[in-house]
């Protein structure tokens, strides 16, 4: 885990498509995309930014997120999303996220993940 240090950044991308929406989130009635996708995607940025950097057997899971969604982004255009690790405090790995369309930002805060063992964080479910 010691190749895990702030720093470390993932962009990705998606064009906004009907089963990016609100509508379908059911999280509002209007077709532009919906702030649970968008907080998906800058989840997956982070998940993705360390991924590689992981022992095998190792993963991670989010643990919280806190971020505002600041203005929407219609069908059909593409949101770009980057985290950018900040923080490493034992397992606990806290990212800068921010999300951007064609028009700008629309979309920052903050999201943190801890560094799991996969097996026995499954295992624990069971008991």
């Amino acid at each position: 885990m010691e190749k895990i240090k702030p720093g470390i950044k993932k962009k990705i991308q998606i064009k906004v498509g009907p089963k990016d929406t609100a509508v379908q989130y059911g999280s509002g009635l209007v077709e532009v995309f919906a702030s649970p996708a968008m907080i998906a995607l800058m989840e997956k940025a982070a998940l993705e930014a360390v991924a590689p950097l992981l022992e095998k057997g190792m993963n991670t899971v989010g643990s919280e997120v806190n971020v505002r969604h600041l203005k929407p982004t219609p069908v059909g255009d593409v949101v770009t999303c980057e985290a950018t690790l900040q923080e490493v405090e034992g397992r606990k790995l806290v990212f800068h996220v921010e999300a951007s369309d064609s028009n700008g930002p629309i979309g920052k805060g903050t999201h943190t993940r801890y560094i799991i063992n996969t097996e026995r964080f499954m295992s624990g479910l069971n008991k």
